[in-house]
């Protein structure tokens, strides 16, 4: 099979990190861009979550919280208070 090179641009403080942990799992990073991009083309997706919002507030569980919060609320007729952050 025939090979080609592909240049990739990255931030240099990344690519020492990459490099370190590629050595950690025992391969290179070329290795590691070809088992990427053979897993993508094989499934025909990336082959990982990309996910832009990283706020725990939106985590499941903060979400199961709040949704047992208001439920205890409507059951027992709890009080809203309304909080002002410009004082």
């Amino acid at each position: 099979m025939a090979q080609t090179n592909v240049n990739i641009r990255m931030d240099e403080d990344l690519k020492k990190q990459f490099d370190a942990f590629c050595s950690e799992i025992g391969m290179n990073m070329t290795t590691a861009f070809c088992v990427f991009a053979k897993t993508a083309v094989r499934e025909r997706r990336i082959p990982f979550e990309i996910k832009l919002d990283s706020d725990p507030f939106y985590s499941p569980s903060n979400i199961e919280r709040l949704k047992k919060s208001i439920a205890q609320m409507e059951a027992t007729g709890g009080t809203v208070h309304e909080v002002n952050f410009d004082d």
